[in-house]
């Protein structure tokens, strides 16, 4: 392969991971524990960091080496296993991309006046659209990096204006007034839970880097990804402690709407408009993919005729919110199985890699199977607390 088509694929893959964890909900999250804990979100956002790259260079290695996606290894290493995984996925990313339609037709109404359901039908045409490329994978990765750096500048933007107090969030985000565990097990799952996990390293194995010699661009592409998710994050963590900081008082129906209206007046309410919309089409786009990659094992023709479940994928996401709107429930019981998934899929994986008919004369690396089975265990501890008090306490 082309030394420019490989460097085009890796960084194709990091901006799919990172832009399919900056939906809708990222923002909302953000927004809100901001206020919550203040500056103090920075060490949340430094520590789910820390284990998001845990997470992400085990699943990336052990996927690319193997050069099989993450049900296949699954079933191999456990038979049924990786079935269930797919479906499980491919349920996340269904209801996941139903609030990904509305968050891009949310985008479109605060931007051009359009009803929300109209700008929702006109963003699925244009996510419908990059899959009717000859080159549809090539097309997703220009997509993806595009938006994601037109994101990133404009957050840059209403930080400037915002004014933060840069010293305190440095300060806090290395020496915390308090830590919030739960904070930091949302993040985690928000940004390499479900399909999020898979979305770079089957991109990766689509585009041929994969195998052994592959290791360093992929490790590379994992980091990348985590890198420019933090990066988005700390940014609108800056934005939305400079209004918190101001003393202004955040709206509870609509966080980052009411943060970048704050800091930046009509403009920051446009600028939300656009940061909205390029969010939740990029996390339409990565969610379809992946799911549908995750199906493939169910049928050979699921894998031949890929970009046409895609598409048929974005258009049931769109029908449902048509149908039934934003569907509030669907959407916390896709929040609570992704939380699932994460310790799941990353056990599987760990196993996977240490039996010799997957990843071949590969040995995969002591401390990174050590830090991800803290991963696992940090989830897991945390998912049986959510349990306890939502149903015992």
């Amino acid at each position: 392969m082309e030394k420019k088509k490989v460097s085009s694929a890796i960084l194709g893959a990091a901006f799919l991971m990172a832009t399919s964890a900056v939906g809708p909900g990222f923002l909302t999250q953000t927004t809100v524990f901001t206020v919550q804990l203040a500056a103090s979100f920075g060490f949340v956002i430094l520590l789910s960091v820390v284990l998001d790259i845990f997470a992400q260079l085990n699943i990336w290695r052990v996927l690319t080496v193997s050069e099989k996606r993450a049900q296949d290894v699954a079933n191999e290493t456990i038979f049924g296993s990786g079935y269930v995984l797919a479906l499980l996925v491919a349920f996340g990313g269904l209801a996941f991309n139903i609030g990904n339609v509305a968050g891009a037709g949310l985008g479109l109404n605060v931007l051009f006046g359009v009803d929300v359901k109209i700008g929702a039908v006109l963003s699925a045409v244009i996510g419908v659209a990059i899959f009717l490329f000859k080159e549809a994978g090539r097309a997703m990765d220009a997509f993806a990096k595009l938006l994601g750096l037109v994101m990133i500048l404009l957050i840059v933007y209403v930080v400037f204006v915002s004014q933060p107090p840069f010293v305190e969030a440095i300060t806090k985000t290395f020496v915390p007034d308090k830590i919030d565990a739960l904070a930091t097990v949302t993040l985690v799952g928000g940004t390499v839970g479900g399909y999020i996990s898979f979305a770079g390293a089957h991109r990766l194995i689509e585009a041929g880097i994969k195998g052994k010699q592959a290791l360093p661009e992929v490790n590379r592409s994992a980091t990348t990804g985590i890198i420019l998710t933090a990066i988005i994050r700390f940014l609108l963590f800056l934005a939305s402690l400079g209004v918190v900081a101001a003393g202004l008082t955040v709206d509870k129906e609509n966080p980052p709407a009411s943060v970048f209206q704050h800091a930046a007046g009509d403009i920051g309410y446009k600028i939300f408009g656009v940061v909205i919309w390029c969010a939740a089409i990029t996390s339409v786009v990565g969610a379809a993919y992946t799911s549908i990659s995750f199906l493939q094992t169910f049928h050979a023709q699921i894998e031949a005729k890929s970009k046409y479940f895609i598409i048929v994928f974005i258009a049931v996401s769109t029908l449902i919110f048509l149908l039934v709107g934003r569907p509030v429930t669907v959407l916390v019981v896709a929040g609570t199985l992704n939380g699932f998934i994460l310790p799941v899929a990353l056990s599987l994986i760990l196993l996977a890699s240490r039996r010799r008919k997957i990843v071949g004369n590969y040995q995969h690396s002591l401390w990174l199977q050590i830090a991800g089975w803290l991963v696992v265990l940090i989830m897991l501890v945390f998912i049986i607390q959510s349990v306890i008090n939502q149903f015992f306490l």
